[in-house]
């Protein structure tokens, strides 16, 4: 509280100094707050973001009106946030992992008839722009969306695949929203033979635990994958010319950040914090764009893209495009649907059926005499023998009827209504 006191001075002060415009200013951000939903804890955490958003309404004034830049900038969904808050929760590319990058198996190949332009998006090989959140995860959303696009080129079925069995799942280097790589999130698939599809297996936007029973249902396959050579343009567009790519850039300069529309090109630093995925290419009044996906939703950028500057001069790319691209091989067709699950073994005479979590109702010196059945798959059994609660709010508070679960910030609880085991006092509703 002392921090945000202090932060709730500084903005008085400059409210005072700028007492002409800020009448102006605090209608706009109403407006805005209003266009984005958004909402505020007090009265003075607004004063606070209306100091912010002030802030960052002048730097995207000031680049729009030098009117000699290939890209504008705008109030999006993004610009109640400073731009320490916003690096801290909306990157992930591990530097880490990325100096002790793995010798891909496969040589990357070459594609010699290279179309003028290409769209992805137009040939049904991209799926719908995704959210990380502040989950520091946007290694895992490069990666889904690469698998994603392969698949779809060899199977012609475009299946969104789960970022959340990654996030959980794939700890032998990634982790989860603390950072992670690409390369080694398709191994992870490799090694498991598959990964679920986002419905079944979806995302949280924290880490969480890995759902074993999840890991069997491998839905989409990719057989192998391949690096692009680093700060090799040429090889970047051959590969772009096939399939979807992965490439690392550095996402951390506050004019990324506030991005609107146009061809980005910088300035900006070639240290890799941030994954994203590109999708295509064109050109626009002779300047050479990459069509890039990203995962900060569709209130960021041109619907969740951006159009970022190739052919810049400079071999690592803009914004380190060119150096850390990536993509996984398919040649195998996808495994048959597996069957539907069978009931859940509870006890030699007792089961629940499928998709329901055995819940001890009453034991005796740690042996259950009692099951009943919870209606849903890998649920928290309470310890009152009498509720249960879904895995991703595994807190229970018989008491107040709820189950619990964290927040990032780890201050704040979200609650659910609670179930008895039964299944029969109706379904989940948030509170």
């Amino acid at each position: 509280m002392a921090n945000l006191n202090f932060h709730f001075v500084i903005t008085f002060l400059f409210l005072l100094r700028h007492f002409s415009a800020t009448s102006d200013i605090s209608e706009l951000f109403e407006i805005w707050c209003t266009e984005h939903g958004k909402s505020y804890s007090s009265a003075e955490e607004k004063l606070y973001r209306l100091g912010v958003f002030a802030d960052n309404y002048e730097f995207v004034t000031h680049h729009n009106n030098q009117g000699n830049s290939s890209y504008t900038l705008s109030l999006n969904a993004y610009a109640d946030i400073t731009h320490h808050e916003f690096k801290a929760a909306r990157l992930g590319l591990s530097s880490a992992l990325r100096n002790s990058r793995p010798v891909s198996p496969q040589e990357p190949y070459l594609h010699q008839d290279v179309p003028e332009l290409l769209d992805w998006r137009k040939k049904g090989a991209v799926t719908a722009v995704k959210d990380q959140g502040s989950c520091g995860a946007c290694w895992s959303f490069s990666a889904t969306g690469a698998i994603e696009g392969i698949n779809q080129i060899r199977t012609g079925s475009l299946i969104s695949v789960s970022e959340q069995e990654l996030i959980d799942c794939d700890r032998s280097y990634n982790s989860g929203c603390g950072g992670g790589l690409m390369d080694y999130a398709y191994q992870f698939v490799i090694k498991n033979h598959g990964i679920d599809t986002e419905d079944d297996y979806p995302f949280q936007g924290r880490d969480g635990s890995c759902r074993k029973d999840k890991l069997n249902r491998k839905v989409v396959t990719i057989d192998g994958y391949s690096d692009v050579p680093p700060n090799n343009e040429e090889k970047l567009l051959q590969a772009v010319a096939i399939q979807p790519v992965s490439v690392g850039i550095c996402g951390s300069e506050r004019a990324f950040q506030l991005y609107s529309k146009g061809i980005f090109s910088g300035p900006c630093s070639t240290s890799l914090d941030h994954a994203v995925l590109i999708v295509g290419y064109g050109s626009e009044n002779g300047v050479d764009y990459w069509i890039v996906k990203n995962s900060w939703g569709k209130r960021w950028g041109m619907d969740g893209y951006i159009h970022m500057q190739r052919n810049s001069g400079n071999s690592e790319g803009v914004c380190g495009i060119n150096m850390l691209a990536s993509y996984p091989i398919k040649t195998s067709p996808n495994p048959p649907p597996s069957p539907p699950p069978g009931p859940t073994k509870c006890s030699f005479l007792t089961s629940c059926a499928a998709g329901e979590t055995c819940c001890c109702a009453k034991e005796f010196f740690g042996l259950c005499l009692s099951w009943k059945c919870c209606g849903l798959s890998s649920a928290v059994c309470c310890k009152d023998g009498r509720h249960c609660c879904p895995f991703d709010y595994p807190i229970c508070d018989p008491q107040r009827n709820l189950c619990l679960k964290r927040t990032m910030n780890g201050t704040r609880t979200e609650a659910l209504e609670n179930r008895s085991p039964s299944g029969t006092s109706g379904s989940w509703s948030s509170l």
